[in-house]
């Protein structure tokens, strides 16, 4: 696949770039040229090479599954005025 002038400014267009015509050219070349280096990569023998999950093949390290509330409660209820049993005092909406 070789891309033309046209192609570019298609190209440009459904990315949403905005490209001035003096561009239109390098941009040209710089994108046939990445279509000839992803073409090499069709030469690479892959019959023997298992798929990949994922980069890193490191097991994660995980954390027990607890629901808590952080212990975050006095502090943050300790900045409020009028804070009784760590829960916001606020006024009556409902009358």
């Amino acid at each position: 696949m070789v891309i033309d002038s046209l192609m570019v400014i298609k190209i440009a267009h459904l990315a949403r770039l905005k490209i001035q015509p003096a561009e239109t050219e390098s941009l040209m070349k710089d994108l046939n040229r990445i279509l000839e280096w992803v073409k090499q990569l069709d030469e690479v023998d892959t019959t023997n090479v298992e798929p990949m999950f994922s980069v890193n093949q490191d097991q994660m390290r995980r954390r027990a599954d607890l629901v808590t509330d952080g212990n975050y409660a006095e502090s943050i209820v300790g900045n409020a005025p009028e804070s009784e049993l760590s829960m916001f005092s606020v006024p009556k909406v409902i009358e």
